[in-house]
Order: C-alpha cells, then structure tokens, then sequence
C-alpha cells in the first residue's frame, strides 16, 4: 500500500514514520509512504503557496495553483483510490473508516494549513474529507499521521500478532477489556482470578462481559450504533 502526503511542513512527519510500526511496516515493504512538500510547487521562487482570502478576513488560504499542480503532477505516477483532505468539518474518522482505508492501493492525503485550503481544491480533487475529532490543529500534518499510523497497524502482517489489531477497542463495537501483566499483586491489587485459571472460554467470556459494561460505562453512543 501506498499513502502519500501533500503538506506545508513535512518536517512535521519526520518522527511519527521514522520509528516502532510504522518503521518497521516500511521496511517490510507493506506500506509505503511519501512525504511531499507544496512548496516544490510554489507560484514564485519566494516559494509562495498561500494568499490572502477574497471578501477579507483574518487568515491565510492554500491556494489553488499549487496543490493542483501537485494533484495533477503525482497523478501522472497513477489514479488515487482516495484523495484525503484532513479538515475539522470533515467526518469523524472512526475504526471501521480505518478497515476500510487499508485496503486501497493508494491515498493521497492533502494537509491543511493556514485558514485552510481553497474550496475549488475541495470541489475539483478530494473524494474525503476525514476529521479527527472537534477541535482545531495549527496544520494537518500530525491529524495526517494518526490516520497513516491507524491504517498502517491493521495492514496485515504489520504487528507481528495480527490478532491483536483485531482484538482492539472500536473493531467489534465495543471498547477493549482491562489488560493485566506479571506481577499477579501489585501495592494490594490482583489480577482478576478467571484469568490466571487458564480457561480460554471463561477468560474470552470475561473479556467480553467487561467490553460490554466498560462500552456501557464510557461510549453508550457506540453501542446506540448498532
């Protein structure tokens, strides 16, 4: 799989790709990933990419020019299954958009910046727009890594266990479990008994009952869903 990535502060992605999963997803060769700066395609050799908005206002926008020309040059490798604009009036990104992100071929994921990116870029090129919560960023670059880092994980053979993607809060509508390690005491707590027994069955049965009331607890709303 290949997710590529149009931003105005690339440096911004460095880390989040250069370690743990994602680093070792790359070097597998189960994702690919590709960082882009607008700014190869800037309008002047000032290396502009923003300009004032019409009908005034506070804010710069990301004008049409360069991302079109970036869109249209990087197209020309092949066609996006999806063109992403990460934006806060987008739709909620959840884990089922997730499943089904990883199995494209290949993203594109376009970075806001400034006040944002000019509506005609929205209208001509983007096929979604993925919001990752109501609150808003300095720039798309870190909203851009926690959908890489969240498609990326459940690419098979990324985690070791693949079990374990599956097995995550939201993958069944359901918040996960509580999780316990050795040692089985620590400063007066216990491990719950039924998962010391070594029953699969009661210990799934556990996990499951605790699943349902911690979703019932905290995320009523997920279960409203089904």
């Amino acid at each position: 799989m290949t997710i590529e990535i149009i931003c105005a502060v690339p440096e911004l992605l460095q880390s989040p790709f250069e370690h743990s999963i994602m680093k070792r997803a790359q070097e597998r060769g189960l994702l690919s990933l590709k960082i882009h700066s607008l700014r190869k395609w800037a309008i002047n050799k000032h290396g502009q990419i923003d300009d004032y908005q019409y009908g005034g206002g506070a804010g710069m926008v990301m004008m049409c020019e360069p991302l079109a020309n970036a869109i249209d040059e990087l197209q020309q490798e092949g066609k996006f299954d999806e063109i992403i604009f990460m934006t806060p009036d987008g739709k909620t990104f959840d884990q089922k958009q997730t499943n089904s992100l990883s199995l494209k071929n290949r993203i594109l994921i376009i970075c806001g910046h400034y006040k944002g990116i000019d509506q005609r870029i929205r209208d001509l090129y983007v096929t979604l727009e993925i919001s990752i919560g109501d609150y808003v960023l300095s720039g798309g670059e870190l909203a851009a890594a926690v959908i890489v880092d969240a498609i990326g994980r459940v690419i098979p053979g990324v985690i070791n266990d693949e079990t374990s993607a599956l097995t995550d809060s939201f993958q069944d509508n359901l918040l996960a479990p509580p999780v316990y390690s050795r040692p089985a005491e620590f400063r007066g707590l216990e491990v719950p008994p039924v998962l010391l027994t070594g029953d699969p069955k009661k210990v799934e049965q556990w996990r499951l009952e605790q699943a349902l009331a911690r979703t019932k607890e905290r995320r009523p709303d997920i279960l409203d869903k089904e």
